[in-house]
This record gives structure tokens, C-alpha cells and sequence, in this order.
């Protein structure tokens, strides 16, 4: 049986920062170890557990927890009171890992401790086909989809990742991230990774422009942002002054080439973007002002035909992805999701690829294209644009959308909001989209 280090990193390795009650907020692989093996000793026999802690280094040590005693993590993303439900009716037995005690939980909860000070000397050896963690899809465009993860492949993808982006031991970069630990971007670029590459992740407060500006100033360089589009126009918005980084790198959304080159301009560093997918993890990456082609990670391979593209790598069975591509070699152009490609008469656009046009216009904060369930059966039926303008009129940015699209995908009406019901990670559920509409 083949098996897998739970941290590839020596013992004296900083793994985590700003971790409060840390010693100067930094844990060691060796404390990491030691905080994972007295957890582990806390939960109860079973299967699964719930992973619902919002600090990432507790976060982490309940990941590790699960790991050591044979247990997969849940991570649901909807931690609803209604879901939780749903999922210990679905998974019995399971437990919940959290931050704090909190009665509105249906499912025994287990507090992680804050850093306990001691020193672990082993890093155990875990059966690399052995379940890791079950994540769940977001649900923006449906009911959440489960996913398995199975240890091994976990690992060599943050190994891939590292390789991708440079990452050296000589000068192990420090990533500070504003996206959640149980997100599967944030899982992997801020979790996973410093466990098995030459990292360090900051685990303090990094979500609104001043937490991330006062936390990348608290680590030491080279700096990696790990962020979103959502998060990237809140600190530009700002003007956020950030000391230098060596790379940002943006996920769960697609980024337009005017804001990359713009954040490009504002740090001085090159802005990197991921592509993946819940089914498979990250699995390729590009510099966005570069062009719209994507490099697969080492080992990665894509093949695409009408009906289907399939995704292969060493950590992977071959596995279908949702979304469209064109192949140029060993480079990838996305054309859209399939589920957001949208035909009228004989032509096809996608819907994430209109709301970029739209997201470009001046004056425009936020927008998206809205295609209605009867588009393809009723005549007549057009697209809707949602925006968010407070100094233009719905009139004038339809105007400004005529001539930068074919006419067929014009929206019939422009409706101006307030805002978007976006969720932290920037995603729009389709479901709370159409609830704005019925409003």
C-alpha cells in the first residue's frame, strides 16, 4: 500500500502565521503535529467529520485530526442549521469540528483548542488512496454535488501547484488569502499547500482591504495574494497600498483582463489566475494579461470533443469537466460552461463572457447576464442584464452595449439594482439571482 506524509516539510518549518497564541503567531510543522495528534484524541469514533471552522489554523488541525484517525472531512460550504441537518441524516454518526461551541449546530460539536505549545517529532504516514475529505459543489447553479478526495491525489496536486508557480525551499513564499478554508480554492491554496510545498499561509484576519493590506505587511516576502475578482475590485476600490508582492493569484471567478492589468499596474506584480473544479481541484493556471490561454499543471492533460472534455492527471481518474474548451498543443482556451452557453439564431455566446463585456462598460460596479429557463423553446425570449450603476441609467448602458456584442445578445431590458446577492467567495447563485428578479 502506498502511503503519503501528512506534512512533506522538516520539523523546524514554518508552516502557518499569525496564529494567535503561537509563539510570535508562528507554528512549526512540529507544533502543527503535535496540535493535530491531541486533537485527534478528542473525537469520538465515526466516520466523518464536519468541518466547520472558520480560523484556518483550526481549520487545518481538525483537517489533520480526521486524517490521522481515518475519518473524511465534510466541507459543505452552506453551513445552514437546515444542511448540517441534511447531512447528519446523510452521514450518521458525524461530528463537527468548530472554532467555538455553538447550540444552533445539530451535530455533536468538538471545540478545536488554540495552539497547545508542544512539539510533535513524526509525520505520519497516511494510505494515499484513503479518504480524505467528501467537498461539496457550491450549488450556485443547483443542488450541492459531493465530491471524494482521496489523500494521496490531494497531496500531489499541492506539489504540482508548487511546481507551477515557482515555488522555491530557498525562499519559501508566505500567502496570505481572503477566501474561506472550506472552499476548495481556499482548501488547497492556503491549507494543503504549506503542508506539502515551500510555504508559508497567514491564518489572521484577511478578508475586508485593511485586514489584507495589515497582514501582508505582518509576513515576511516573497508575499503571494490568494484572492478573488470580488475581493481584487474592493482593494483596488480603495486604492489599498500593499508592500510588494511577488505574485497575486485569483480564483472562483473569471477575471477580465482590464482589472488584472489594472491590480497589475497598482502592486507591480504579475496577477496569475487558476482554473478547476470542484470534480478535480486545481488544474491549470495563466498570467491573465497574457492572453486567454491556459498552462495545465505538470502531469495535466485536457482532450475535448463536442459532446465532452475530459481532464487527466497523475492524482485523477480522467474526469468530465462542465465546461467547454478549444486546445492549441498543450494549451487550453475556455469557451464557457456548458450550462452557460446560450444559442440564438445559429450563434452562441456564452453568459460569463457577456457579463465581462458588461462588467467593462464605465460606471458599471457589477453586472450579469440573466438567461431565462425558456430561452431555447419560447420565441421571442431574450437575454436580461443585472447591473449595479449609480451613475448611469439603464438606457445608456444598453446604448454603450450596442456595437461590443452580436445584436442577438443584446439584453431585452437593463434592470439597475442596488446590488448583487453575491456570496463571500463573489460566486452569484443562480437561485438567489432569480429571487432578486421576482423582486
Amino acid at each position: 500500500m502506498h502511503r503519503t506524509r501528512l506534512v512533506e516539510r522538516p520539523m523546524d518549518a514554518a508552516l502557518f502565521r499569525g496564529v494567535a497564541g503561537a509563539p510570535g503567531g508562528v507554528v512549526t510543522a512540529a507544533a502543527f503535529l503535535h496540535d493535530v495528534r491531541e486533537f485527534s484524541r478528542m473525537l469520538p469514533d465515526g466516520a466523518h467529520l464536519v468541518n466547520l471552522c472558520r480560523d484556518r489554523y483550526r481549520f487545518a488541525v481538525a483537517f489533520g485530526a480526521a486524517a490521522l484517525r481515518g475519518q473524511a472531512c465534510l466541507l459543505p460550504g452552506d453551513a445552514s442549521a437546515a444542511r448540517l441537518a441534511a447531512l447528519g441524516a446523510q452521514f450518521p454518526g458525524s461530528a463537527a469540528a468548530v472554532d467555538r461551541p455553538d447550540p444552533a449546530i445539530p451535530l455533536p460539536c468538538f471545540a478545536v483548542p488554540p495552539p497547545l505549545g508542544g512539539a510533535g517529532t513524526e509525520a505520519w504516514a497516511l494510505p494515499s488512496e484513503g479518504l480524505a475529505a467528501i467537498v461539496f459543489t457550491s450549488g450556485s447553479t443547483g443542488m450541492p454535488v459531493a465530491h471524494r478526495k482521496a489523500w494521496g491525489a490531494l497531496a500531489a496536486r499541492s506539489r504540482a501547484a508548487a511546481e507551477a508557480f515557482g515555488m522555491a525551499a530557498g525562499a519559501p513564499p508566505t500567502v496570505v488569502g481572503t477566501v474561506p478554508p472550506g472552499h476548495m480554492y481556499g482548501f488547497e491554496a492556503t491549507v494543503l499547500l504549506p503542508l506539502h510545498a515551500p510555504a508559508s499561509t497567514w491564518c489572521g484576519p484577511a478578508f475586508y482591504p485593511g485586514d489584507v493590506a495589515a497582514a501582508l505587511a505582518a509576513v515576511p516576502g516573497p508575499r503571494i495574494l490568494v484572492t478573488t475578482p470580488l475581493h481584487l475590485r474592493a482593494l483596488l476600490a480603495v486604492g489599498a497600498a500593499l508592500p510588494p508582492l511577488h505574485a497575486v493569484i485569483s480564483a472562483t471567478a473569471p477575471l477580465g483582463a482590464a482589472l488584472a492589468a489594472e491590480a497589475e499596474a497598482a502592486w507591480d506584480a504579475p496577477v496569475l489566475e487558476i482554473f478547476g473544479a470542484t470534480e478535480v481541484g486545481s488544474i491549470a493556471h495563466r498570467r491573465t494579461t497574457d492572453g486567454g490561454w491556459w498552462t495545465g499543471y505538470p502531469g495535466v492533460g485536457i482532450t475535448a470533443s463536442e459532446a465532452e472534455t475530459t481532464v487527466t492527471a497523475p492524482w485523477a481518474d480522467p474526469t468530465p469537466l462542465a465546461d467547454e474548451v478549444a486546445l492549441d498543443g498543450g494549451r487550453f482556451r475556455l469557451l464557457g460552461r456548458r450550462a452557460d452557453l446560450v444559442k440564438m439564431g445559429g450563434q452562441r455566446a456564452s453568459l460569463s463572457g457577456l457579463t465581462q463585456i458588461l462588467l467593462g462598460l464605465d460606471g458599471v460596479a457589477d453586472g450579469a447576464f440573466v438567461a431565462p429557463d425558456d430561452l431555447g423553446q419560447r420565441t421571442g425570449a431574450r437575454l436580461l442584464a443585472v447591473v449595479v450603476s449609480p451613475r448611469r441609467s439603464a438606457g445608456d448602458i444598453l446604448a454603450d452595449l450596442r456595437g461590443r456584442m452580436d445584436p442577438l445578445f443584446l439584453p431585452r431590458r437593463v434592470l439597475c439594482v442596488d446590488a448583487l446577492p453575491r456570496n463571500e467567495l463573489g460566486k452569484l447563485p443562480r437561485q438567489a439571482l432569480l429571487a432578486l428578479l421576482a423582486q
